[in-house]
């Protein structure tokens, strides 16, 4: 049988050995362009991810979330998941939480269509226990592949360089577990003795608490569901209610008044004058921008084709003559892929019916406010391509790994005798003193 060494029996030739172990996440940034990303990455279309500044209906009603990601500055509390009566759940990686969030948030609105990798992820893990259900999310190649696809280098090498590290101490305190278990056991007096030289090392070295040891960014999300709101961490046994909607919300409706408390925003975070962490960013899941830009403008378009349709002869000089020109153009939209969405074809016949029953002097100033309408839509349009574009740019920068590049640059610096200059250091590698030429007057 052909093939190399790594190659398992039945495996398709020139693939790789599958991974049934499965490797570090690394840290993600809170970027609504990064997990707009993820999320087309794991086969979901039709959402986006947008940062919002406020929490007031101002800033939340015109958005309609499906949920929000919260990403704080994290302290110790009472729900790590160390503490879960399951010691299984030591093992759920922290670095996955902003994946885990993203989940939290997909699978529980009915609203999203979730492609077929998430669709068949939920019907095989809706009966599992939520310990067991993160266990998995973190155990699936896709998730941690396209989670990790959005890492930068560094933070991919420190991933793997925290595991060997996390591997290494785990090896040695199971080493330093057998040879106690060896030893003769203490009596009372040489416990407390070896507790107070302990403690006195501690101090001596200055530790940190426990507290501020332990600390690092974490996501968590929140979702309308059953006429609540409800706070999902994977660092949580389950769902907490955080507040109730009211009666006359829709499912997509998170404004509540008490939600600013709710959402751990006073707890983790504030202004920063009363001594808050302002470390903390928010991110709604709204539909796709770009989607509802280009409906927008192909809708427009159709209705203006047949306002002109049903226009009287000579209806040119009826209507502002610089909306003309506009109108006349193609734009420059065309030739890109624009989308619907799935009502669009009954939005526009109901509109086509209401265009023919108009009388014949209602036709002229519909015609101008579709005009000017659809010179609003192109704008959209155009915004929506560029943000799409800077986001990728973005990350093409965020995830090249510049290291090589400047390593072998500064090795060719050393080598050309460039370098120490520049530091100002001598031929024996240590500082020049600095020489003054300027007399005092």
């Amino acid at each position: 049988m052909e093939g190399g060494p790594g190659q398992q029996v039945g495996q398709p030739r020139n693939q790789g050995p599958v991974d049934l172990i499965g490797g570090p996440f690394a840290v993600i940034e809170s970027d609504p362009g990064v997990f707009t990303s993820l999320v087309r990455g794991l086969g979901v279309m039709g959402v986006e991810f947008i940062e919002v500044y406020g929490i007031e209906p101002w800033a939340m009603d015109h958005l309609e979330p499906y949920g929000l990601v919260l990403c704080f500055l994290w302290r110790k509390d009472s729900h790590r998941p160390a503490d879960f009566d399951d010691p299984a759940a030591e093992k759920l990686s922290d670095d996955s939480c902003a994946t885990h969030a993203i989940l939290n948030v997909l699978l529980n609105c009915p609203g999203i269509d979730v492609g077929p990798e998430l669709e068949a992820f939920k019907l095989e893990t809706e009966e599992m226990s939520p310990l067991m259900r993160g266990l998995s999310v973190t155990n699936i190649p896709l998730l941690r592949e396209t989670h990790n696809a959005l890492a930068r280098p560094a933070d991919k090498r420190a991933a793997m360089s925290s595991l060997a590290i996390n591997t290494f101490n785990a090896q040695k305190k199971k080493q330093k577990e057998e040879a106690e278990s060896s030893r003769p056991r203490p009596t009372k007096r040489q416990k407390v003795e070896e507790k107070a030289t302990k403690k006195g090392k501690e101090k001596a070295k200055g530790s940190p608490s426990a507290e501020d040891s332990e600390e690092g960014f974490h996501f968590i999300g929140y979702i309308p569901a059953h006429g609540k709101v409800w706070e999902l961490d994977g660092f949580k046994s389950g769902p907490l209610e955080v507040g109730e909607l009211p009666c006359s919300s829709t499912s997509q409706d998170l404004n509540l008044p008490e939600r600013k408390k709710a959402m751990k925003m006073e707890r983790y975070g504030g202004s920063g004058e009363d001594g808050g962490d302002i470390r903390f960013n928010l991110l709604a899941l709204v539909d796709d921008g770009y989607i509802k830009a280009s409906d927008q403008y192909l809708y427009l378009k159709q209705e203006k084709d047949c306002l002109e349709k049903h226009m009287p002869h000579g209806w040119d000089s009826q209507v502002d003559r610089s909306l003309l020109a506009s109108a006349a153009a193609d734009g420059p939209l065309s030739g890109l892929e624009l989308l619907k969405h799935r009502d669009f074809a009954a939005r526009r016949m109901k509109r086509d019916m209401e265009i023919m029953q108009m009388q014949k002097e209602e036709l002229a100033p519909a015609w101008e406010a579709c005009v000017r309408s659809l010179m609003s839509a192109t704008v959209a349009v155009e915004d929506e391509i560029a943000k799409g574009s800077s986001a990728n740019t973005d990350h093409i920068k965020r995830t090249f790994d510049y290291e090589p590049f400047l390593s072998r640059f500064i090795s060719h610096l050393h080598s050309e005798g460039l370098l120490r200059p520049l530091l100002d250091l001598d031929e024996n590698g240590k500082k020049q003193k600095a020489t003054g030429t300027g007399k005092k007057g």
